[in-house]
């Protein structure tokens, strides 16, 4: 495999394959199984990335059942050191619109049984103080700006386990802790990429309002139906964000994201 290599890795929807120049897909076998699919590897901006559909071509994968382990590590296997991960949100705050992106710099962990460590037989304690790259983050919230989309250049994911939406009182509760917006796919990749010592930043794109906010007309709760058809319809918006952060990245990162491990080991 050493002759298919990348330095940038993209977590997303099955559309984003259609990117990629000259793609070669490979089916990676990982000490934890095999990824959601094959992982396809080529040029896009004029640097070598590698794309997996989180969820799987055909979406089999509900967010509880993603193989995190095995898609992180496959990734780290290609030589990939920066992770752009967009994924589909829902708001919880009537600031947050769907239509807008937010660049994450917080998560809020609220899953449950899922395997969320390469560390078994060694005590390894990784800082999540401040979990997404800086540099990423700094460049996504630039890039996003120049193509003139909403941008919250900050904000709290809560991570749900899913694959249910919320009932109206944990999103209440949820909005009333000023958490910015819910996924489900967020935690554990997000640790993992650490874990790795990858670079990784996660675009969100609010789709909904989740189960609505109390007391605001106009706030209907989410569907899986218009979840899609908001995803969609931003789709487009979201890869030209990619392609053109792909082509101003530095391939050689000086964030610290590379040496979390320095200080990690008992």
């Amino acid at each position: 495999m050493s002759e298919y290599k990348a330095d940038i890795g993209v977590f997303g929807g099955s559309g984003f394959y259609s990117l990629i120049e000259n793609a070669v897909e490979l089916d990676i076998e990982t000490p934890y199984g095999r990824p959601s699919d094959a992982i396809a590897v080529g040029m896009l901006g004029g640097k070598r990335v590698a794309f997996l559909a989180r969820h799987g071509k055909d979406h089999r994968y509900p967010p509880h059942m993603i193989p995190y382990l095995a898609n992180v590590w496959a990734m780290k296997s290609l030589g990939v050191k920066r992770i752009i991960a967009p994924s589909a949100v829902g708001s919880l705050q009537r600031h947050v619109k769907p239509g807008d992106f937010v660049v994450c710099d917080q998560f809020v962990d609220r899953t449950r049984g899922r395997k969320d460590t390469y560390f078994d037989t060694e005590a390894v304690h990784v800082s999540t103080a401040d979990p997404y790259c800086p540099d990423l983050r700094i460049l996504a919230i630039q890039v996003i700006r120049e193509h003139g989309i909403p941008v919250h250049e900050r904000g709290t994911n809560v991570v749900i386990q899913g694959p249910r939406f919320s009932t109206r009182a944990e999103s209440k509760w949820f909005t009333g802790m000023g958490w910015e917006v819910i996924s489900m796919t967020q935690y554990p990749e997000v640790v993992l990429a650490i874990e790795q010592e990858m670079c990784y930043v996660n675009i969100a794109l609010v789709t909904d309002y989740d189960a609505g906010l109390v007391g605001e007309p106009g706030t209907e709760p989410v569907t899986a139906e218009e979840v899609l058809r908001v995803f969609r319809k931003n789709n487009e918006r979201l890869k030209s964000v990619i392609v053109t952060m792909i082509e101003r990245m530095t391939l050689e990162p000086d964030c610290g994201c590379s040496s979390s491990l320095a200080k990690a080991r008992l």
